[in-house]
């Protein structure tokens, strides 16, 4: 029997099969498209450029490898034939290797050292593969003279190097270009920060500036000419050095400078009124401009300090919280802001950006959008005080870190505001972590103070129990990580003694400080921001992390007197010469000298630079419970006398986790889970 298609399935097949044919074709037509728009794109424009001009290099290279081979006296007949006949082979095999060995994805006035070892390599390669290729498949009777692929390979060497070498040179354009105007510049550093400059100067001739020489404590480099300058000397020479080369700026060009090294070249300009700039220092390098001449500023007070800065990678240390999504509180303030800059870095889903100071949190939110370019952010203007309100915002942003920075932090202002200090500092805290547990938080991290060590003020007391509280709930939350991070002050906070200071020398004085002894930890707000993300991933890596607090190395403390005669020199000015210095005495519960570590505390190493940890007897999660309770009830009534003598007396009183502690802990977790058990049902 014989099977007969209907008109009807014949048409549809029909319909189909031209449907293909036409969707085949538009899409040949879109790729082929896409491939002419790619061929006129500016980076394929210069890397064709670049094929050919390798291709003439090479073609020239084995042309005169055969010349210079037979003296120039004429190529034998049978080597003629050898050469036409391998000429295509060989231009196109090296084509391929150079391109395989990536001397097409730069331009080649960006070409560095490793680029020339590239180069290398990869003409080391194409030659070998010549000689074998030509060995084994050779077209003629001929065989390749070995005398022709050195030949080649030095010549190919010479001309494939050197004309980047040449294009470089070129559009770099010599130092003797500048004549003699602009402002004479002599650089500190004669490394890659010092290179830069001189590069950027060179290219924008615009800035006015002329460099004129470098100094470097590398005595390898004395005498040498490093891109056209000559090192002239060591720090230690520099005095003689501004004698006789008499610049009109300085330059310091090594972003990691020690603040020792700093300071020696601060004080030799002072003293012949030579104005100083400086590089930024990497943290600033990895988050500012693209114009690194524009970047250099005046040199501050955080640079002299002394302080060996920390060298971490920002995308290494904050690795673990790459596709998650992070919360800080305090967002806006001088820690909370740099953690959020911080962060947007290490490639987070979200970043939840949450203040009660709506200047603050508007501020940090232009600055990550529009410097930045950061958008994966969420702005959320609440307290962390309000329960309600906060565990709304972590049931709609589920996040799995918690950076707490919010804080009050002023010591005279808190010794006169008992109430609201507790109330944020020590609600606000239980607040946070406990809904950061009950949203199933994975980690979460307090940033505390070294004023919380042996307080003797509200402020400080404040902090010492919002550490309590961190350590207590990670007994009772146990699938949270919890832990502080101590460390002390930071230079250019909020109301922090460096624009107290700026300030009164801008009115030309007189600079106050309490007292002559009175000293103090300092270190910068972005090393203190990395360090408490590192912090953060400490817990990752070991279990025995898990409540700790962490204590961030601040080196030597140092003398506020010190700083403010540092800070009146740096303004162009001479202490008490110029500018008076007056010493008015300690206020309400500050002491001439903070601490890092209570006095039952011992401190251990976490094998991270910078970073310490404490070891302590367990407090007593049960007692911290009900220490709150009673705090809590203090703050509702307003009595901000008991509250005060209260928070002290807490930090006296504290009771340590004994020998019936675990039980309690027990009781108390077995409570915790019921309640929430109740709660759900």
């Amino acid at each position: 029997m014989v099977h007969r298609t209907s008109p009807a399935v014949s048409l549809h097949h029909r319909f189909e099969n031209d449907l293909h044919a036409q969707l085949a074709a538009s899409f040949r037509l879109l790729v082929m498209q896409s491939r002419i728009a790619s061929l006129y794109s500016p980076a394929t424009r210069h890397r064709v450029f670049q094929v050919v001009v390798d291709g003439l290099l090479i073609t020239a290279a084995y042309g005169l490898a055969f010349l210079l081979r037979f003296d120039l006296n004429g190529i034998p007949q049978r080597y003629r034939d050898l050469l036409f006949a391998t000429i295509a082979f060989v231009v196109l095999g090296k084509l391929v290797i150079f391109a395989l060995f990536g001397l097409y994805d730069k331009w080649w006035r960006y070409v560095g050292l490793r680029d020339f070892e590239s180069i290398v390599k990869a003409v080391v390669v194409s030659s070998l593969a010549l000689l074998i290729a030509l060995f084994f498949f050779s077209p003629t009777s001929v065989s390749l003279p070995r005398s022709i692929v050195a030949l080649d390979f030095l010549l190919t060497m010479a001309l494939i190097g050197g004309i980047r070498f040449i294009v470089r040179s070129v559009i770099e354009r010599p130092l003797r270009g500048f004549g003699s105007g602009g402002r004479e510049v002599l650089l500190v550093g004669a490394g890659d920060g010092g290179r830069l400059v001189v590069r950027e100067m060179v290219k924008n001739r615009e800035l006015g500036n002329r460099p004129i020489g470098f100094v470097d404590d590398d005595t390898r480099k004395h005498g040498m000419r490093i891109d056209g300058l000559k090192v002239l000397g060591s720090i230690d020479q520099l005095p003689s050095i501004l004698d006789e080369t008499d610049p009109d700026e300085v330059i310091i060009a090594i972003p990691s400078a020690p603040g020792v090294l700093r300071q020696k070249v601060v004080t030799a300009c002072r003293d012949r009124e030579i104005p100083v700039r400086t590089l930024p220092t990497v943290f600033e390098l990895l988050s500012g401009s693209v114009n690194l001449v524009q970047q250099i500023r005046d040199v501050k007070v955080e640079d002299v300090l002394g302080r060996e800065p920390v060298h971490m990678d920002i995308e290494e240390v904050g690795s673990y919280l790459a596709d998650s999504t992070v919360l800080v509180t305090g967002a806006g303030g001088s820690i909370g802001s740099e953690l959020c800059r911080q962060i947007s870095h290490v490639g987070v889903e979200k970043l939840i950006l949450v203040d009660h100071a709506e200047d603050n949190l508007f501020r940090i939110e232009r600055e990550l959008l529009e410097q930045r370019h950061f958008a994966r952010l969420s702005v959320v203007l609440a307290d962390c005080k309000e329960e309600d309100r906060l565990e709304r915002v972590f049931k709609k942003h589920r996040p799995q870190t918690v950076f707490h920075a919010a804080a009050y932090k002023h010591v005279p202002m808190m010794q006169l505001n008992t109430v609201e200090a507790v109330r944020n500092n020590v609600l606000g805290t239980r607040v946070t972590a406990q809904l950061a547990a009950e949203n199933g938080v994975k980690r979460f991290v307090h940033v505390s103070t070294d004023k919380a060590v042996n307080p003797v003020t509200v402020m400080g007391a404040s902090k010492a129990v919002a550490e309590w509280v961190v350590e207590a709930w990670n007994y009772r939350f146990p699938e949270t990580d919890f832990v502080n991070v101590r460390f002390g002050n930071v230079l250019g906070s909020s109301g922090s003694v460096v624009p107290t200071f700026r300030s009164q020398i801008a009115r030309g004085g007189p600079v106050t400080v309490t007292h002559p002894e009175m000293t103090r930890y300092f270190m910068t707000i972005p090393e203190a921001a990395l360090l408490i993300i590192r912090a953060g991933s400490l817990i990752a890596e070991d279990e025995k992390y898990r409540g700790s607090t962490f204590v961030l190395e601040m080196g030597e403390p140092v003398r506020i007197i010190d700083l403010a005669r540092n800070m009146i020199r740096l303004s162009g000015h001479e202490p008490d010469d110029e500018i008076a210095i007056e010493f008015i005495g300690p206020r309400s519960g500050e002491r001439l000298h903070e601490e890092l570590f209570n006095e039952d505390e011992t401190q251990l190493a976490t094998g991270v630079e910078k970073i310490l940890r404490t070891k302590s007897k367990k407090l007593d999660p049960h007692w911290v419970y009900q220490s709150l309770l009673q705090i809590e009830q203090l703050v509702l009534e307003g009595d901000e006398d008991s509250l005060a003598v209260r928070m002290v007396d807490l930090a006296k009183e504290k009771q340590i986790l004994g020998s019936d502690g675990e039980h309690i802990l027990a009781e108390q977790q077995s409570k915790d889970q019921k309640d929430r058990s109740s709660v759900s049902d």
